[in-house]
């Protein structure tokens, strides 16, 4: 435990940090934003490109990997839409919980990764990265569209944005550039992986400014079960799945890690621009990101024992 501990308290203290800046409304302005955009459009999108670019994906299990974390989320994703009557949701308040659900954290997950295993777990987490971003996000977008939340002019909006998420684009150029063989040659692979160090401590302290105490004041029953599945049951199912596909433990610690992530601080910003309720995703972000400071060692405990 007290490895585990090691590992990830630093990331967490970051994120506490993030939280102080922001108290003291340091450095002001609108300084945050824009350094968020640099962050999701350029650092993180290299630290991506130098991973997958460079990696010998072919040690990792791909096709287990995908199987234990896309199941685990496709199960909930079904469940929760399932359960959307017993919820008793407005349309608004379901679309955040699912996000709240499914969504998750990349910056906490690709750092938490490499603090707990190194280079290999970082690949693993880069591998993880391309597989989910892109299926998470037709998830939640078709949530908004079978909700109806979304306005007639919104739906060619909403695809185009997932067309040009960084993210999914970082991930096909590092993999076509490790199939092709081609890498990165020269002086670039040096200056992306220099751009691509920047981004976890930048993208946690990020985490912490978004943080929104004031929110944890909601206490909606959407908001009780996104907490559950996100931070209980899907990791709960994912490691089951792990160890039943025979999983090495650096793989199974990064698919126990992805799926016990909290939800990211992005889902704010689509449920503001998609019709979704947006005091709730902020009251989720909050209090997920919070008590994954418990859950996310405990789970990894549960792991290696």
């Amino acid at each position: 435990m007290a490895d585990i501990a090691g590992a990830l308290g630093p990331l967490f203290l970051l994120i506490l940090l993030g939280c102080v800046l922001d108290w003291l409304r340091q450095p002001g302005g609108d300084f945050w934003p824009r350094l968020e955009r640099l962050i999701y459009f350029l650092l993180f999108p290299a630290m991506l490109v130098s991973t997958l670019a460079t990696a010998d994906v072919s040690q990792v299990p791909v096709t287990r990997v995908a199987v234990a974390l896309l199941g685990a989320m496709g199960v909930f994703a079904a469940l929760l839409w399932a359960l959307r009557g017993w919820l008793g949701m407005e349309p608004a308040a379901f679309t955040s919980a699912f996000q709240g659900a499914l969504r998750f954290n990349t910056y906490v997950g690709v750092a938490g990764a490499a603090a707990l295993h190194g280079a290999p777990g970082a690949t693993v987490a880069a591998v993880a990265v391309a597989l989910m971003v892109p299926v998470v996000n037709v998830l939640c977008v078709t949530s908004f569209i079978a909700a109806g939340t979304l306005g007639s002019g919104s739906l060619g909006k909403s695809l185009a944005a997932l067309g040009r998420n960084p993210l999914i684009l970082a991930c096909l150029v590092g993999i076509g550039l490790n199939v092709s063989g081609i890498g990165l040659p020269g002086w670039s692979a040096a200056t992306v992986e220099l751009l691509g160090r920047a981004a976890l401590p930048l993208g946690l302290v990020a985490v912490g400014v978004a943080l929104r105490p004031a929110a944890l004041v909601r206490r909606d029953r959407g908001i009780w079960a996104s907490h559950l599945v996100k931070l209980g049951l899907m990791p709960a199912l994912a490691l089951a799945l792990a160890l039943l596909l025979g999983l090495d433990p650096v793989s199974r610690d990064v698919v126990l890690l992805f799926a016990a992530l909290p939800t990211a601080t992005s889902a704010y910003i689509l449920a503001r621009q998609l019709g979704g309720d947006a005091e709730m995703m902020a009251a989720l972000i909050t209090g997920q990101t919070l008590l994954a400071m418990v859950t996310l060692p405990l789970w990894l405990r549960l792991a290696g024992a």
